[in-house]
């Protein structure tokens, strides 16, 4: 069966590591387009720090965001599939973290909100000194975070806890994996523990999408690089791990890309382009 939808993680996989839209890669995307399949962004970000490379080609037209807590039709913003945390896991969350030394993104209808410390020096809480620019210019920086999350705690779209090391990340993760319900977890940057309701995750997300399309699983290729991507790439017909991407990434793919530094989002999308037109 041909492919008739592409699902794109963003950072690390259709981004450079700068964070930009390469020429290869963009014209690659339109020729998909031009063909007429259907190309999705499935990325972690929020609506609003969607990037202006990927938001310009109007031929995409639709947004998995935050981790499929929430899916877009991006030209009108209208929301077509939301899962909220419920303000028990919220709390428990909160519960958990409490005397530890994290600090916390909060999202509500797709805006980015974050501890203003974090904010201000994201290195010191284990961000890379390239993520900096990115979270400087879309999250909103506040003074109390955990106040501001129980004000909320009704209309958040997910959390992300900031973490700064690897192994309170595997620790913490456990713990409220066994302890907090309705919660899907994941994670897609080292500093990070990424958590919405347990009916998110990008592979939940692309089911919605395909079946309100009215496409078939048959025809979807889905491309990533991070361990929120691998639900995702094995749920394909075909998945395709960039070069960079991680171990449980790589293993749930039927194809290895370059990497995002080589475009390798372009090498992938011709390869299906070729075995598109042979099947013709």
């Amino acid at each position: 069966m041909k492919i008739t939808c592409i699902a794109l993680d963003l950072d690390g996989t259709t981004l450079t590591p700068q964070g930009k839209l390469g020429a290869k890669t963009r014209e690659a995307i339109e020729k998909a387009l031009e063909a007429g399949i259907q190309v999705v962004a499935a990325s972690g970000r929020s609506l609003d720090s969607l990037p202006k490379d990927i938001l310009e080609i109007p031929g995409i037209r639709y947004g998995i965001t935050s981790n499929g807590a929430a899916v877009y039709r991006l030209s009108d913003r209208k929301c077509l599939k939301q899962c909220k945390l419920t303000k028990e896991s919220v709390r428990e969350i909160l519960k958990y973290t409490e005397g530890q030394d994290t600090a916390f993104e909060a999202f509500i209808e797709g805006k980015p909100y974050a501890q203003k410390e974090y904010v201000e020096d994201p290195v010191r809480f284990g961000a890379t000194q390239r993520a900096i620019p990115y979270i400087q210019s879309t999250r909103e920086p506040v003074a109390d975070m955990v106040s501001f999350i129980y004000d909320h705690q009704e209309i958040l779209d997910c959390l992300d806890i900031v973490v700064k090391s690897e192994e309170k990340k595997r620790n913490l993760w456990k713990t409220l994996q066994e302890n907090v319900k309705d919660v899907y977890i994941t994670s897609s940057v080292t500093q990070l523990l990424e958590i919405s309701h347990r009916d998110s995750g990008k592979e939940a997300g692309i089911r919605f999408l395909l079946e309100y399309l009215g496409l078939d699983r048959e025809g979807l290729a889905a491309f990533g690089d991070g361990d929120n991507d691998w639900e995702m790439l094995s749920y394909a017909r075909v998945g395709v791990a960039m070069e960079n991407a991680s171990l449980e990434c790589k293993k749930a793919a039927d194809w290895i890309a370059p990497s995002n530094e080589e475009d390798g989002v372009a090498w992938g999308i011709e390869k299906l382009l070729e075995e598109n037109r042979s099947e013709l």
